[in-house]
């Protein structure tokens, strides 16, 4: 549920800055009142947060990247700067001026102690992905060597963190060629590797975002293309090298870049991002084991929040998770810093998704899963219970094992039942549904039958009127010769009449003449 949209000037009134954390309300984000001078505005940047501390590093202003480090402190509100020292000798050989380069569109991780830097735009020229490190408590800065298959030279890219592996996909090159492309980097030995992936990638793209769910499935959302912005998502199943486009529900999800986002528990959150002409004003979550979309909140179009090129990150305080997001631009840099406290989501019953049929099948995985763990307990149980029996003097803390697991199996079996029953209720449905749709096809049979009888009407009728038609032609024709005939019939009647009258006037003449004459004589 979207709740109503809050503009910057509206979000910094409400945050109190000796205890910001108590002022915040679920699933609203929050501009907290900064104490002291702020960094220079920007976008495209890299953010990771380290004990409770927000790190910044590089970004574009008008035009021209960045290369300072800049550190804000939740505890007291106030920004920093690290001046990084050169890593030995290395610097000094490579003659560089500046010990990190201006730089913006990179991907930024953290690894123990240190920072790692990778990709992006910047004036250094090389033909490969170069790997920077900054160690965090000696501020000591310097190329990482890497080995193996090295990917191209590129910004815009996603890099995610999967055990001690980073995942890169993507991004465009100095050619402005665009990538699918999938390389991991071993942290371990530093060496790269690229994936033959199997099945169909996302069609290339930069300025998208990724997340790893359960350690195991690359997911991507969004990002562009020279021409198109993208709102698709893409799976990649690290373990079979299998892509995969699977079907979302919930919310509809506007195309979009340059968003960034970040995920806690099973939720991704995706903040900002744009398609060039309006900012996203949505944030939106990714429930990453339903692949259900919801928009939690909304800020107004022109909020900072709705901006292209921002960073997202979560911060712990005081035991509770936050949003953190940092920068953007849309039409204006932006160097505000926002939090949002995200609200607990339920995540433990079972999304339907695709159809009663799909969600069967996952709720059949689900209970195979349950069966298995409960299998396992009864094994432990049983060699726990052996264990007991040789080693007395380790009797009591079995107990408590026992008794551990023995709550654990109780509870599986329980969500055991939920699951079967909810199996059987699903079976149901499908019934239900199949039964639906064998009355709603005879109807439909039905129905196509009536409209076959009527179109055989139709074209008799059409048959009949085009016979009509040609009897009216000729019916008009009969008409136009009897008006004709007609004419000539009152033009004899005429000429009759006329012929009539002169007969009568020459007789009478005749007569009058000689009756005259016969009364002289006498």
């Amino acid at each position: 549920m979207v709740t109503a949209s809050m503009g910057t000037e509206e979000i910094k009134k409400d945050v109190n800055g000796s205890n910001w954390q108590t002022d915040l309300a679920y699933d609203q984000w929050k501009a907290l009142p900064v104490s002291g001078p702020r960094p220079p505005a920007r976008y495209k940047h890299a953010a990771v947060v380290v004990d409770e501390k927000l790190y910044i590093i590089g970004g574009s202003r008008n035009g021209r990247h960045l290369s300072d480090v800049q550190v804000f402190d939740f505890r007291n509100l106030l920004w920093s700067n690290i001046k990084l020292k050169p890593n030995s000798d290395k610097f000094e050989d490579s003659g560089l001026q500046e010990v990190l380069p201006a730089i913006s569109a990179h991907n930024m991780v953290k690894w123990g102690n240190k920072i790692l830097l990778l990709g992006g735009n910047s004036k250094k020229l090389s033909d490969k992905i170069i790997v920077w490190v900054i160690d965090l408590e000696t501020h000591l800065c310097g190329i990482v060597e890497t080995s193996g298959k090295v990917p191209v030279a590129r910004g815009g890219q996603s890099t995610t963190l999967v055990g001690s592996r980073l995942i890169m996909f993507g991004g465009e090159d100095r050619s402005r060629r665009l990538w699918n492309d999938v390389n991991i980097l071993d942290l371990e030995t530093m060496t790269w590797d690229v994936v033959e992936a199997m099945q169909t990638p996302p069609a290339p793209r930069f300025d998208h975002t990724a997340a790893v769910h359960a350690e195991r499935y690359l997911q991507i959302f969004g990002g562009c293309s020279h021409d198109t912005f993208f709102n698709d998502l893409h799976v990649l199943d690290l373990q079979t090298m299998e892509w995969s486009q699977p079907q979302v529900q919930g919310e509809l999800v506007t195309p979009r870049a340059g968003h960034a986002g970040i995920t806690i528990d099973e939720n991704w959150y995706i903040v900002g991002g744009g398609d060039n002409k309006n900012g996203c004003p949505e944030t939106l979550v990714l429930n990453m084991s339903k692949l259900v979309w919801s928009v939690p909140t909304s800020v107004k179009h022109r909020d900072a929040l709705a901006s292209e090129g921002l960073s997202v990150c979560s911060v712990t305080i005081d035991g509770k998770k936050h949003l953190v997001a940092f920068g953007g631009y849309n039409g204006n840099y932006s160097n505000e810093v926002f939090v949002m406290m995200p609200k607990p989501r339920d995540s433990l019953q079972p999304k339907i998704f695709q159809s009663p049929a799909a969600a069967a099948a996952a709720a059949s995985v689900t209970a195979a899963y349950a069966l298995t763990k409960i299998d396992k307990l009864d094994f432990k149980t049983a060699e726990l219970n052996s264990k007991g029996a040789e080693n007395h003097h380790y009797e009591q803390d079995f107990t408590i094992d026992l008794e551990t697991l023995t709550e654990e199996k109780s509870v599986l079996e329980l969500s055991l039942s939920q699951v079967k029953t909810e199996n059987s209720r699903l079976g149901q449905e499908i019934e239900e549904v199949n039964n639906t749709h064998a009355e709603l096809s005879k109807e439909l049979h039905s129905v196509q039958g009536q409209l076959i009888a009527e179109r055989s009407r139709c074209f008799k009728l059409e048959a009949q009127i085009s016979e009509l038609q040609k009897k009216l032609e000729s019916v008009q024709s009969i008409e136009d010769e009897v008006q004709a005939l007609r004419g000539q019939k009152s033009a004899l009647e005429q000429d009759m009449e006329l012929a009539s009258s002169g007969q009568r006037q020459g007789s009478g003449g005749v007569w009058r003449w000689i009756a005259g004459g016969g009364g002289g004589d006498a």
